[in-house]
């Protein structure tokens, strides 16, 4: 339940709550997506593939980019700059491609650190 209630975190989200992050919560979120992307690494890399090419797996990649702007619109504040930035064909391609590769790279042994870092620089 705590980590369900740690998305509203998220200063986009419409229903954004102003409450700081625990390091121990934001270690546990990364551990969670680090195996989720193991768990979904063939879809990812699936997604990848049909953006590489386009023209024969054109549907792979427009169903994924169409459910994410869904998602975008659904729960986040279209009034927002960075939001409107999602929503942005060229800009939101650009944000998509980078996300499926950092998710892709931590399927590895060490996709805990990988991820932990981009973050923290991030």
């Amino acid at each position: 339940m705590t980590i369900w209630k740690l998305r509203n975190n998220n200063p986009l989200r419409k229903s954004y709550v102003a409450k700081n992050i625990k390091l121990n919560e934001f270690d546990a979120l990364i551990r969670i997506t680090v195996e989720m992307s193991k768990y979904l690494y063939p879809y990812i890399r699936e997604i990848l593939k049909s953006k590489e090419d386009i023209e024969e797996n054109s549907v792979i990649w427009n169903d994924f980019n169409k459910r994410f702007i869904e998602l975008i619109k659904e729960r986040f504040k279209i009034d927002s700059m960075r939001v409107k930035k999602l929503l942005n064909q060229p800009e939101n391609d650009e944000i998509i491609i980078k996300s499926l590769l950092i998710l892709s790279f931590c399927i590895s042994n060490q996709g805990y650190q990988k991820l932990k870092n981009f973050l923290y620089d991030f």
